[in-house]
């Protein structure tokens, strides 16, 4: 019988079988049956349509034996509370990635509460960092940039269904940035930082962009990139908030060190206490 029981429990055991995650059977069956998550535990015993069965059954192979990821399937990740459209031109939005962005806004109290500021969200994907300022913060009037036009294609398409303004860039980093002379007041990346010869997981390396993966051969060719020209478009007081790989701590150091000797920074852990964000304050 094709109640939610049954077809959960039958997909949950395959998926520990073969090494997927049970919480994404969940997510599959609340795709399926437009239910939230509560609402599956109250009616468990609800049997589902004919439509319904077959689409959570097609879709629990296309994550078991294809290896395909479920935001892929569903056609969005979940962000900040906001549904963003995902599809294999752009990086899932990571959870990790929110940390910045609350940290951004923090920043934005400290320094700048009250008055409008020009934000750039460079290297942008699905837009999720700089819709999400953008919405959470309507002093905040912000540009996202990405080189993909197809990235900016998803961004620009989130950016409408959310009702989010924002101005768009095509751009390699910060060089169409330079060329306008446009000044921000905060510059906010979270660009690749896979290093070339790092092993990454199948279901990313076979699903998601490399262009928004790898960060050349040290992880940090993009934050060199950003940081030996960010002096062109920052205005002063100014801040940068970055997200890089948790043993990048170092490496940022000294590229901060390199371009902006005198400017303070710091390193912040994430979550699980990994050092993730680091923000410069550029007087």
């Amino acid at each position: 019988m094709n109640t939610i029981r049954n077809l959960l429990l039958t997909a949950e055991k395959k998926a520990l079988e073969t090494g997927k995650e049970a919480s994404a059977i969940k997510l599959l069956m609340q795709h399926a049956t437009s239910k939230e998550g509560h609402e599956l535990v109250a009616n468990l015993d609800d049997s589902l349509s004919h439509e319904q069965a077959q689409l959570f059954q097609e879709n629990v192979k296309k994550y078991l034996v294809d290896n395909t990821p479920i935001q892929h399937l569903m056609g969005y990740e979940t962000f900040f509370g906001y549904a963003f459209k995902v599809n294999e031109t752009v990086l899932i939005p990571r959870f990790e990635t929110e940390e910045l962005v609350e940290k951004v806004l923090a920043l934005y109290d400290a320094h700048f509460e009250g008055k409008e500021v020009d934000v750039v969200d460079v290297g942008t994907g699905c837009g999720a960092i700089g819709i999400t300022l953008a919405l959470e913060e309507s002093a905040m009037n912000v540009t996202v940039t990405d080189i993909s036009e197809s990235a900016l294609a998803v961004a620009k398409e989130n950016a409408k269904k959310l009702k989010a303004d924002v101005q768009f860039l095509q751009s390699d980093m910060l060089a169409q940035l330079v060329d306008e002379w446009k000044k921000f007041d905060i510059l906010v990346s979270n660009p690749p930082y896979i290093p070339t010869t790092e092993e990454v997981d199948a279901l990313v390396y076979d699903n998601e962009p490399h262009l928004a993966l790898f960060g050349g051969e040290d992880g940090l060719y993009f934050y060199r990139k950003i940081l030996q020209d960010a002096h062109l478009i920052l205005k002063k007081p100014s801040i940068i908030a970055f997200e890089h790989a948790y043993h990048h701590r170092e490496g940022m150091a000294k590229l901060i060190a390199e371009f902006f000797p005198t400017s303070a920074f710091e390193t912040i852990k994430d979550m699980q206490g990994k050092d993730r964000i680091t923000i410069m304050i550029n007087k």
